[in-house]
């Protein structure tokens, strides 16, 4: 036999194996659906719900007996569907209760990132040199108001050294300046300006000799009026005759899409409604937050807006879904507060043009009685669609557990 015939024989072996290997796992896969929490249908490569080959029926219609490789007693099948059955139960209730209240208004205990979302974003990083080698000993604590911004907005920033046990240390700050950053292949005109850090008590540094050094930049008024991007500010500090670098980046956009003007409130089909009024420049995608606390303050939910606008005197509807009211049961009257909202710019960068955040309590609702809420859960026909396949799923289990327990 000659050397190209073996390899022609090895390869069909491996062939036939992995064929084999592939028809086991299609059975595995489905048996574990659950632990996926997807559609039956995708694990056999479809992901349209509404043919599925279901995690019940096991790629087979209703009816047919499902008796795979190694299953000889009725008992051993019967344990299987009992399983599948367990299963396709769970996902359906699952999937049901996770889409109880629309995308757009829910638990905020959901997203705790977002309960308090213009918290600055502080850093505590090894002091690094220009050679970017750390400095043994000293840890640089910083702290920047936020990323994005745009108009007359500013952003503050804070600087401070501590040694490796948190004690603070002695701190210089020789030079800091912000500069823009292209971010194409463009020639653009580099823009830069000085700015100054201080630990005085005065203008952006709230107290006076606490080793915490502190600048505000406002690119409208400091050279970047006309610049889209991003902005680069860079400060040479020292320490203990130990010396590096703190680097902070923002995106700044010098025109604002839309400007807000007040909020109204009304109660509709069972929910609480918010209207927030803009004024809208600029025509496009928006997308808008904020947050709901209960009338002790007690974060309550996260509602959100994302759909296109046209320019002029517009609305973005904010709703507090009644079910989701009757569920959480919050003391009225809620508070909304922290709204901030962007025009998306697919595509491009920067990706987005921020409108100015309202930061704090922007409007308090009136006191509404629970029996003025709906208890009715949302309905979409995308989830209509899902539920109706996964009740598919539990109801073959079901039929084919009483079969073969003789019901």
């Amino acid at each position: 036999m000659n050397r190209r015939r073996l390899i022609w024989l090895g390869g069909m072996v491996v062939t036939l194996g992995a064929l084999g290997w592939y028809l086991w796992g299609v059975d595995s896969a489905a048996n574990s659906a659950d632990t996926q929490g997807l559609p039956a249908a995708s694990l056999r490569g479809s992901t349209a719900p509404d043919n599925p080959l279901s995690v019940a029926s096991g790629g087979q219609s209703a009816g047919a007996p499902y008796s795979p490789a190694g299953l000889q007693s009725r008992q051993e099948q019967l344990t299987l569907w009992r399983g599948r059955h367990e299963r396709a139960e769970q996902i359906y209730a699952s999937y049901r209760d996770a889409t109880r209240y629309p995308y757009d208004s829910r638990p905020i205990a959901e997203h705790p990132d977002q309960v308090r979302p213009f918290a600055p974003i502080a850093e505590e990083l090894a002091l690094r040199g220009a050679n970017g080698e750390a400095v043994k000993g000293i840890r640089l604590r910083t702290t920047q108001e936020r990323v994005f911004l745009s108009g007359a907005e500013s952003v503050k920033y804070t600087i401070a050294v501590v040694d490796d046990s948190g004690k603070p240390l002695p701190l210089i700050i020789r030079n800091a300046s912000a500069q823009s950053i292209p971010d194409s292949r463009t020639p653009i005109k580099v823009v830069q300006t000085a700015v100054a850090f201080s630990d005085d008590g005065a203008a952006a540094d709230d107290r006076a000799g606490d080793g915490v050094y502190s600048a505000r930049l406002t690119p409208a008024t400091q050279g970047f009026a006309a610049h889209a991007g991003t902005i680069r500010l860079l400060a040479e500090v020292a320490s203990d005759a130990q010396q590096g670098v703190a680097h902070f980046d923002v995106v700044y956009t010098p025109d604002v899409p839309a400007t807000w003007a007040g909020v109204r409130e009304a109660l509709e089909a069972g929910s609480l409604n918010f209207y927030l009024k803009a004024n809208v420049r600029v025509a496009g995608r928006y997308v808008v937050s904020a947050r709901v606390d209960d009338a002790n303050g007690v974060p309550f939910a996260l509602l959100q807006f994302n759909d296109e606008v046209a320019a002029g005197s517009r609305e973005f509807r904010l709703q507090v879904f009644g079910a989701l009211v009757l569920d959480k049961n919050p003391a009225f009257p809620l508070r909304l507060r922290d709204v901030d909202g962007f025009l998306l710019i697919p595509d491009k960068f920067p990706d987005r043009f921020t409108m100015a955040r309202q930061a704090g309590v922007v409007h308090t609702s009136a006191r509404y009685a629970r029996d003025r809420f709906s208890s009715a859960e949302w309905t979409s026909e995308e989830r209509t669609r899902y539920l109706t396949e996964y009740g598919k799923d539990a109801e073959t289990a079901r039929r084919q557990v009483e079969d073969l327990s003789g019901k």
